[in-house]
């Protein structure tokens, strides 16, 4: 360790936004540190914000890492059991991380801005979900087929002109179906843009956000009933193949009440995608590229799912399991802030895997190795040139000058 004020190092730098103000008067709003005397609810959770930043695999690996002198000094605690951390995780309130979150996504918000990457476009929300699997007989509450379990994670993420944060999570076992949760993930606001799957079909949904002026866009099943009203002019040339007005839904049924539109385009694999939206305004070219940007959150849940720890849970109850995954999430929040925080413009894995090396270190060395620039740089590999070779030796041999040929040391390739 280079220095030794611990107030400016990099391990206090990450951490820093979890000693926001408003969520110690949280904590103490709901006592969750009542009696507590070692492991205080600050403390358990920077140690696993830690776990899933080093993708630390067991409750125990995490109370070994309390042997680092660095660390321990680091966190105020000098030693803690992996059976403590086992009841602090199946006790405490998922209420308080959840509280966490949010106030992370409205520092993370406050920094940038949410500046949207077209002004026209307004706020737009990505919503999407993703199963994670699990063994059905250690985890019986999380009943999904019949030999198989599973949680699900909810998830709004807000696009931005410099990526995505997630805004609004919720966690169910994976049964649950995703339209039972629009009522808590889709913006009802009259700037706000939501995009989702065709897992969120739901046509009494759809009339109430036309009547409410929330627009949406969402991909349409195959087998859906539609009643074409209009057919609209496409513009020669355009990916879009058709632009109509249509009606949803069965008669007497399920049919809306409202026209929706209906735009056809094709994916990069040349195959067919229909796109409903109440916006009527824009082109639809526009839509389609509203629409595709819903891959960005396809794009998150694979980077966590690669880079944080959320494959295997360190215990078997549901809110554990909950708890970790909001965890993970206040793990995303806090490499988002210290990425805001350095003005660093490059992959946020960087920052992660550069936190594993500096995390100690005074935060201004870590700003110097996060910018510095490699002192090589690769010209890639070489091509061959296999029959210049073979023109060269040919003509050696032919001559009689390939004694040469005989020497072990002989590179053919350096001619």
């Amino acid at each position: 360790m280079q220095g030794k004020d611990t107030t400016n190092s990099t391990f206090n730098q990450l951490f820093e936004p979890i000693f926001s103000q408003k969520f110690h008067q949280l904590l103490q709003k709901l006592e969750v540190d009542k009696y507590v005397k070692k492991l205080t609810a600050i403390k358990f959770i920077i140690l696993m914000v830690f776990a899933q930043l080093e993708q630390l695999r067991s409750l125990r690996e995490i109370s070994n890492n309390l042997c680092n002198r660095e660390f321990s000094k680091a966190i105020k605690l000098d030693s803690i059991s992996f059976s403590q951390l086992s009841r602090k995780l199946r006790s405490m309130m998922p209420e308080t991380v959840q509280t966490l979150f949010q106030d992370l996504v409205r520092q993370v918000g406050f920094q940038t801005g949410f500046k949207p990457i077209r002004q026209e476009l307004g706020n737009l929300y990505l919503i999407d979900s993703s199963i994670i699997s699990l063994c059905i007989t250690r985890y019986r509450w999380a009943s999904f087929r019949k030999t198989k379990g599973g949680i699900k994670i909810h998830l709004r993420l807000r696009l931005f002109e410099k990526g995505v944060l997630p805004d609004a999570a919720i966690i169910t076992p994976a049964k649950k179906a995703d339209k039972t949760q629009m009522d808590e993930l889709v913006v009802e606001s009259k700037d706000a843009f939501n995009v989702f799957d065709r897992g969120y079909l739901d046509y009494k949904k759809f009339d109430d956000y036309c009547e409410q002026g929330i627009f949406f866009a969402s991909r349409l099943k195959k087998n859906a009933l539609v009643e074409v009203v209009k057919e609209l002019p496409v513009k020669p040339g355009s990916v879009i193949k058709k632009d109509r007005i249509v009606i949803l839904g069965k008669d007497g049924l399920t049919k809306m009440h409202h026209p929706l539109r209906s735009i056809e385009t094709e994916d990069l694999n040349g195959n067919p995608i229909i796109i409903i939206t109440n916006n009527f305004e824009l082109p639809a070219e526009e839509i389609g590229d509203i629409y595709r940007y819903r891959w960005q959150i396809e794009l998150f849940f694979k980077w966590i799912k690669q880079h944080l720890y959320i494959k295997h849970f360190y215990s078997l109850s549901q809110q554990a399991v909950e708890m970790q995954l909001y965890i993970a999430l206040i793990a995303y929040c806090m490499l988002k802030l210290i990425k805001l925080k350095t003005g660093y413009e490059g992959p946020l894995l960087q920052i992660q895997r550069l936190l594993k090396t500096c995390l100690y270190e005074p935060f201004p060395y870590f700003v110097q190795k996060l910018y510095r620039k490699p002192k090589r740089s690769s010209k890639g590999r070489r091509k061959i040139d296999h029959e210049r070779i073979f023109q060269e030796t040919l003509r050696q041999v032919i001559a009689g000058e390939a004694d040469h040929l005989d020497d072990l040391t002989y590179d053919p390739v350096i001619l």
